[in-house]
């Protein structure tokens, strides 16, 4: 018995995922790519409202085209509604102090069982309440909502298995996707964030692999401290507390239109 199948996007869902994690790469790659100047007071304020502007409408309709399709009901839309305000006050307590987020073990088991498109939409939701909620709205919110929606999708598409190998499998997958969620959300602002000609300045004009050399160099010696507490905490809340979650998790998916797969309606009828 596989607990851990779920129905993957609509085709026209797929289409969205993949146009709206292009962009997003393209958001944060750029540096790579063009020469950037400015000052982190000044880092993205002109393209980040639009990035917020685009991404934001996206997810809704990435959810109204499942809707349509018969892949998400209403009651689907609540449970996401649900979760996004459970991990708005996961991060609430301890918005990134010394990496300490609880929110990503919730946003993996969540992206586990409902899929990579609901994982993704959940994602860049909690980021957006969780922003408003906290007063943390700035150039670095539709950041956050791409980098965090990517860890949810991510989960959605980890393969099959079940009982203790799937906890671990998903420990392991938490704990790295911390580490690069940091990795990533570094890129928004280190073309700006260094000053001078140091060994982790971002060299504007410079070659693909000099800039990239400064900026591993930047994340080893900045964002390590952060990443590595963040993710051990998530990690380690999988292996406590993840198996009565994704029991919680499935029986809700079992009452709902989420695209649960007969197996999982199994292991639910199971579980005690």
């Amino acid at each position: 018995m596989n607990g851990a199948r779920q129905r993957l996007l609509s085709t026209p869902g797929r289409i969205l995922l993949v146009s709206t994690s292009i962009l997003g790469a393209m958001a944060f790659l750029w540096p790579f790519l063009v020469s950037a100047t400015g000052t982190v007071d000044s880092a993205h304020h002109h393209d980040a409202p639009i990035l917020l502007l685009v991404i934001a409408p996206l997810l809704l309709v990435l959810l109204a085209v499942e809707v349509s399709r018969g892949r998400i009901d209403a009651r689907g839309i609540a449970v996401l509604g649900i979760l996004a305000a459970c991990g708005t006050a996961l991060r609430i307590p301890s918005p990134g102090v010394a990496g300490l987020e609880p929110l990503f073990f919730l946003l993996v088991l969540a992206g586990r069982v409902y899929g990579p498109g609901f994982g993704f939409a959940l994602g860049g939701l909690t980021i957006l309440v969780s922003g408003i909620a906290t007063g943390g709205v700035g150039p670095w919110l539709p950041f956050q909502m791409l980098a965090a929606g990517w860890v949810g999708a991510g989960a959605g598409m980890l393969p099959a298995g079940t009982g203790r190998a799937e906890r671990w499998v998903l420990a392991g997958y938490t704990g790295v996707a911390c580490i690069l969620y940091g990795t990533v959300m570094n890129l928004w602002f280190w073309p700006f964030g260094v000053g001078g000609s140091t060994s982790i300045s971002y060299v504007a004009g410079a070659g693909l692999a000099t800039n990239l050399r400064h900026f591993i160099a930047f994340d080893l010696a900045t964002s390590l401290g952060f990443d590595l507490p963040r993710a051990v905490l998530n990690a380690t809340l999988i292996l406590l507390v993840g198996a009565p979650v994704l029991v919680a998790l499935r029986r809700a998916a079992a009452r709902t239109r989420l695209g649960p797969s007969t197996e999982v309606l199994s292991e639910v009828a199971e579980a005690p």
